[in-house]
């Protein structure tokens, strides 16, 4: 898992409107630095032996470097985002891309943010919901994707993608995240996992601390979170830490820039 990944670029990178609460049009990223912060992600994952696929930012997507809400990919099917209005002109190119490289892929019929909204952990889908994504869409990926659906809410916009607010570390043995993210009920079924669980604070967490990407040896991640770092490295992984500075005015992170092609399809007994 996560050692295929589908990336766009940073070449079109800057903030015309304001769909989450980072955003603010009148702090715009230095294009040039969010360029270099992206093409340094890339190099990490190559670093860690990930393959890269990649598709070109089109001059009308500002956002389209965060390609993680494209879609959520199993196998060879692909459930494609719904986004907010302002990243509607993304869809096309995302689904030309999956489809000319065989998947099978399903259009959404409700509000779903893609991988953002939905973290695979083997056979279990974390699947977040009461921000960007209608609960509906737990249903649609159980029938689509054949995942086992843990729903997790979110108490506020400040964690409208659940990349924010947690991670897959090792699947079924570790998660990160940060518990005043979610409410009460979705803090029960997380500990009810029976998996390691990393806390996170959010002073760490608004950070993107979250936002990283784990292949169970190496987990690549925004600097600025020294306390998850070191929790990290506690567990024998190897800790990549980059510079998301610009991009997070985008609202996004290392996990938001790329979509998982490698999800492994359901285990057989």
């Amino acid at each position: 898992m996560n050692m295929a990944l589908l990336v766009s670029d940073a070449m079109h990178f800057r903030v015309d409107y304001e769909i989450n609460p980072y955003m603010r049009t009148e702090v715009q990223p230095d294009q040039a630095a969010a360029v270099v912060e992206h093409l340094s992600i890339v190099v990490a994952h190559r670093a860690a032996g990930r393959r890269i696929e990649y598709l070109p930012s089109s001059p009308e997507c500002p956002d389209m470097v965060f390609t993680a809400n494209a879609a959520l990919v199993r196998g060879d099917r692909a459930v494609l985002g719904a986004p907010p209005p302002e990243r509607k002109a993304e869809m096309p190119y995302f689904q030309d891309w999956l489809i000319n490289h065989d998947f099978d892929v399903v259009e959404a019929p409700y509000a779903f943010s893609g991988q953002g909204d939905a973290l695979a952990c083997g056979d279990l889908l974390l699947a977040g919901y009461g921000q960007r994504t209608d609960r509906r869409m737990h249903a649609v990926l159980e029938r689509e994707l054949g995942y086992e659906v843990v729903p997790l809410r979110t108490v506020s916009p400040q964690w409208y993608d659940l990349d924010l607010a947690v991670a897959v570390i090792e699947p079924g043995r570790t998660l990160a995240y940060c518990p005043k993210a979610f409410d009460e009920p979705s803090r029960r079924r997380l500990s009810g996992l029976g998996m390691d669980l990393i806390e996170v604070d959010v002073e760490e967490a608004s950070r993107f601390a979250l936002n990283l990407i784990s292949d169970g040896i190496t987990v690549t991640m925004t600097k600025g979170a020294p306390k998850l770092a070191a929790a990290l490295r506690a567990h024998a992984l190897v800790v990549v830490e980059l510079d998301t500075t610009e991009l997070a005015k985008g609202g996004g992170g290392v996990r938001c820039t790329a979509l998982t092609l490698d999800n492994p399809l359901p285990s057989r007994s």
